[in-house]
């Protein structure tokens, strides 16, 4: 999927409608620690991974940069620190100079005012006034992937970010992907039309039927019974 399909289609979803999609095509859900939100509320942003991992300079964001492509998002590991903040407004800028879709950050951001005024979606753990004070060896592999909470990431992921939160998917699964959400955002929009019509959730879904069913086999589950009847509240 190439970066204008991508935008145009998540445009028209959310992370939880992809989250569910991974569910139901068995891959790993890979969602941010739930601190991770946007700067700025209503921030969003769909891209291919740039990884990053922080030692305590700019420069491997500046490098990472030389190689990224207009529509990446640039992926910030700095061990999710919180007594540092190892992104400012000038990264910020940059990165939205050179095309980048936002930057995720595995840490804190500083500067927020400025960072706030570029405009470029900026997800992170929060913010702190100081920036670091160690210089670290830099591994040699710091441009090839980053840790986000427990999930390894690079760049045959894509990233998504909303107000919900930031998921990463493989690249290669994302039409896939794509394609099962809009079927969940379809389904999951019939319904709240009919509950605002006045037909009850527990109706469309059949659930005196799942509760029946339930007393004869105890091992059933919502979700079994959703996929038979066509719902779609959970997966």
């Amino acid at each position: 999927m190439n970066r204008q399909e991508l935008c145009r289609r998540f445009a028209a979803l959310t992370t939880a409608h992809l989250a569910d999609a991974c569910l139901r095509a068995r891959v790993p859900v890979r969602c941010a620690p739930s601190r991770l939100h946007a700067v700025v509320p209503g921030g969003r942003l769909a891209g291919r991974v740039c990884p990053t991992r922080h030692a305590g300079s700019v420069d491997v964001f500046l490098e990472a940069l030389e190689g990224a492509a207009p529509g990446d998002v640039l992926v910030v590991d700095n061990g999710g620190r919180l007594d540092e903040a190892c992104v400012g407004d000038l990264v910020v800028l940059e990165a939205r100079n050179a095309g980048l879709d936002g930057i995720v950050i595995w840490g804190l951001h500083r500067d927020t005012a400025d960072v706030r005024a570029v405009g470029l979606p900026v997800f992170s753990l929060g913010s702190l006034p100081a920036g670091p004070q160690r210089l670290d060896g830099r591994s040699q592999d710091a441009l090839e992937s980053a840790t986000v909470g427990e999930w390894p990431v690079g760049r045959e992921d894509v990233v998504l970010g909303d107000d919900d939160g930031v998921l990463f998917v493989p690249a290669a699964r994302a039409d896939e992907l794509f394609t099962l959400a809009e079927t969940i955002r379809d389904t999951e929009r019939r319904q709240a039309e009919r509950i605002r019509a006045g037909v009850s959730l527990r109706s469309q879904v059949q659930f005196d039927a799942y509760l029946a069913r339930r007393d004869r086999t105890p091992s059933l589950s919502f979700r079994d019974h959703l996929r038979a009847v066509g719902g779609a509240v959970e997966e």
